[in-house]
């Protein structure tokens, strides 16, 4: 019994076999109530949250609390690879934008292709109207410059204006680690892409 939870907290990311020991047997000090708070809180979590109908992003209604907020500039929508990514960025308090949420990055290796991500639902969120600017702010790695091209040939001849978050984050660094001085002047900053790399 012990080991079958050992093998499900090492499924995490980042947790390998000693971290899992060590969090099955600090779960095991516990008062039963709290582990059993902990399971419920997972439970609900799994259950109960959604993913925004337009952007993609989490939510706990059908509309996240961005898309739904009037004040934010619809006209203007941010790429991200995932929800880490819209996290970094409003911690920037920099963007007054919406999002598209791809739920990760082309990645031939990995098995993902464009038709695995939310693409499509991005060209079509652009040719509805309404949208003025796309902002790619996918991580600087070959796989998000790859995602970046893939859809700026896809948006080609929209009209619409297409940016990239200025290069002050290091290629290769992840968005999500990026701090957020440096990541809220890489979005000001954004430049027009044109499909170099």
């Amino acid at each position: 019994m012990l080991e079958r939870a050992v093998g499900e907290f090492a499924k995490l990311p980042g947790i390998g076999r000693k971290t899992a020991m060590r969090l099955v047997l600090h779960l095991l000090r516990q008062d039963t109530s709290a582990v059993e708070s902990f399971s419920n809180a997972m439970t609900t979590l799994k259950h109960e949250v959604k993913y925004c109908k337009i952007c993609h992003n989490i939510s706990d209604t059908d509309v996240c609390r961005i898309c739904a907020n009037p004040s934010r500039d619809a006209s203007i929508v941010c790429v991200v690879e995932n929800i880490r990514d819209v996290m970094a960025i409003e911690n920037t308090q920099q963007y007054k934008g919406l999002y598209h949420v791809l739920g990760g990055v082309i990645s031939p290796m990995d098995g993902i292709g464009p038709s695995d991500l939310e693409i499509e639902s991005l060209v079509e969120r652009v040719k509805e109207g309404g949208v003025k600017e796309v902002i790619f702010a996918l991580s600087p790695t070959m796989e998000g410059d790859t995602t970046n091209f893939y859809i700026f040939r896809k948006l080609g001849g929209t009209g619409v204006k297409l940016s990239v978050i200025a290069r002050g984050i290091s290629v290769g660094d992840e968005l999500e680690y990026a701090d957020e001085v440096t990541l809220g002047r890489s979005i000001q900053n954004r430049t027009l892409f044109t499909g170099n790399m």
